[in-house]
Formats: C-alpha cells, structure tokens, sequence
C-alpha cells in the first residue's frame, strides 16, 4: 500500500489568509434528505492580551469601523482585526462612542518586534 504525501496536508481553507474565517473549521451537515450543507464552526474571539498593542485610535462622530482599519491598515476589510483587538462582538459597537479609544494591534499571537 502506498501512502500518498499530500493526504498529510490539511484543506486548505476556502477564505483568503486575511480573512476572520480563515483558520475557523468547515464541516458538512448530512439533512434527513441526503443533502449534504457546509458550514463554518464557531469563531471565539480571541481574549484581548493575545494582541501587541501598535496604536490607538480616538473614534470621531460617525466613524465607522472600516475607517478605522483603512487608516491604520491601509485595508477596510481588516475592520475585524480592531474589533477582534478590543473584544467586539459587532463592529458597531467598535465605533459608536465618538471619543472611545481603541487599541489598534499586530495580529493575534504575533509578538513586538525586538528593540535593537
């Protein structure tokens, strides 16, 4: 019997690596009927300390959070990553208090570059 290699590599995902999605699991659901429906298990956030605080950012009147993440990352599709950093459930929430403060944070588990 041979052992193919590649069987050894997980899926990959079907979400870019920049997507909140990326790493959360997919399984399938077998209905009564045979059908067989795909769905993404549940994402947890990530507790707040997991993150390297690089910013802050005082929200404005009207702000939303894809602002946010544009101006700090250059990209608004990163507005989960803020949310994520300052345990958001819904993005909203991030924005909705002109004045709040947020953390604007590497990604989760990436540590502070070393001080040389």
């Amino acid at each position: 019997m041979t052992v193919n290699p590649l069987d050894a590599l997980p899926t990959p995902s079907p979400y870019p690596r920049t997507s909140r999605y990326h790493d959360v699991e997919t399984s399938v659901h077998v209905a009564p009927d045979g059908r067989r429906i795909p769905y993404l298990g549940r994402r947890l956030l990530p507790a707040p300390a997991a993150f390297t605080a690089i910013a802050e950012h005082v929200v404005s009147e009207g702000e939303r959070p894809e602002l946010v993440a544009d101006r700090h990352f250059g990209d608004p599709g990163q507005w989960w990553r803020v949310a994520d950093a300052n345990g958001v459930l819904h993005p909203r929430d991030l924005t909705a208090v002109p004045g709040r403060r947020v953390r604007v944070t590497l990604p989760a588990g990436v540590p502070a570059p070393a001080e040389g």
